[in-house]
């Protein structure tokens, strides 16, 4: 994955929570499919927006994307 873009412990909490931890306990991500790749970046944008909402809520201020 590339640099910068995740950090390396959210990488491996993504994969832990995905299911397929195993693949890069030896730090080697060449094993991961493109579709869990997916997944973790889906989530990775899941949790962002969560958080977001979580800091509007506790601000007062209403984020277009609050659930």
């Amino acid at each position: 994955m590339g640099k910068g873009v995740m950090s390396e412990k959210l990488k491996y909490e993504l994969a832990h929570d995905l299911g397929f931890a195993e693949k890069v306990e030896d730090r080697d991500w060449s094993d991961v499919t493109t579709g869990e790749v997916g997944s973790m970046v889906r989530e990775a944008i899941k949790r962002g927006e969560q958080a977001m909402a979580e800091e509007a809520r506790a601000s007062g201020i209403v984020h277009q994307n609050a659930q």
